[in-house]
């Protein structure tokens, strides 16, 4: 018998896992939140947002991978949501580790929903797709209508993960929701991203511990939102009367270069740029000094250049819609950069 107000999160220790956590357990669930055993299992984002020692928070090993370990998660939970979080999510490991993505992203989302439907038909199920899906995109903005075209092993493993969701709503009545993502950042993101990439080496080229930022397409368009507003949209879909997909976005769209000029800004450079391609530099104007250098070894293999997405059945359906601008995030991001650089910090 399912325990309302009890979730699973899977993925718990990432970015959204651990803002969805605390969101949920703010609202008075109990919260089973499920990691993959590995050498470098690392808590820091639960611990930053303090409810590491939360007594309604339950942290289990889980593997996505194995049919076996979601059936026995769901029936020892017994909980009325699942949030499936967890994947391979780098898009650019994806194309060195193919047949890993597929497996954790893809496949691991069809254990878990075909779990549901053994264990508890009546659990509501959330999966976390993803704006990547669009690809080469075939309509500006993106919406929940546009035709999908995924441009890496990871927008792939999404996609199947996304049609198994609509799969199993229309095959056998599960709540299934499938959020469409779009990039959303915040202090929790990991380094491994792009934007902190940029903020974590801005603050220690501010604080003198690094020289330079390399990057690769600064070209690419992307539209960036504050990933704790995205979270409170994945619970809001679970509490509709229906279930369906909807985007999360803000319906603005920046280039790469765009949040590197902000993020210097908020550290108290003035970056000018000269040159073209891979000889482009991004210089201090007060110094002369080039702080950033496209390195084409950072360049895909195949790019998505513009991603802009439409959140308005989001608005309209959840009342969901993110207050929080480009600008405010990325002066978030820098500032806690610095705080983190001054500690010397292991993550």
């Amino acid at each position: 018998m399912a325990t309302q107000n009890k979730a699973i999160i899977t993925g718990v220790s990432g970015q959204d896992g651990a803002y969805l956590a605390k969101l949920l357990l703010d609202k008075g669930y109990e919260v089973v939140g499920t990691y993959r055993r590995t050498s470098s299992v690392n808590f820091w984002r639960i611990a930053e947002l303090g409810i590491d020692r939360h007594p309604k928070l339950k942290l289990v090993e889980h593997d996505l991978t194995d049919l076996g370990s979601n059936l026995r998660l769901l029936e020892s939970a017994e909980a009325s949501e699942l949030y499936n979080l967890a994947a391979q999510s780098f898009v650019g490991v994806s194309f060195d580790q193919p047949s890993t993505t597929a497996g954790v992203t893809g496949l691991g989302a069809l254990n878990l929903l075909e779990a549901v439907r053994v264990i508890d038909p009546t659990i509501r199920y959330y999966q976390a797709s993803t704006s990547e899906m669009f690809g080469k995109v075939q309509a500006i903005p993106q919406s929940e209508e546009t035709p999908f075209y995924p441009r890496s092993p990871y927008g792939v493993a999404k996609l199947f993960a996304h049609w198994t969701t609509i799969n199993y709503r229309e095959s056998y009545n599960i709540f299934g929701c499938s959020g469409i993502l779009f990039n959303h950042e915040s202090p929790l993101r990991g380094r491994e991203f792009v934007t902190r990439k940029i903020t974590d080496t801005v603050a220690k080229i501010k604080l003198g511990k690094e020289e330079l930022l390399e990057l690769g397409n600064l070209d690419a368009k992307r539209d960036w939102g504050f990933a704790a507003e995205y979270v409170e949209g994945m619970w809001r879909m679970l509490q509709a009367s229906e279930p369906d997909t909807y985007v999360l976005a803000t319906n603005r769209t920046e280039t790469v270069r765009d949040f590197v000029r902000m993020a210097f800004a908020a550290a108290g450079y003035q970056l000018e740029w000269a040159g073209k391609g891979e000889r482009e530099r991004g210089i201090d104007i007060s110094t002369g000094r080039t702080l950033v250098r496209v390195n084409p070894k950072f360049y895909r293999p195949a790019e998505v250049d513009l991603l802009i997405g439409s959140a308005d059945k989001a608005r309209e359906k959840l009342g969901w819609h993110p207050t929080t601008t480009l600008e405010a995030l990325c002066q978030m991001m820098v500032e806690a950069d610095l705080k983190r650089n001054e500690l010397q910090p292991t993550f």
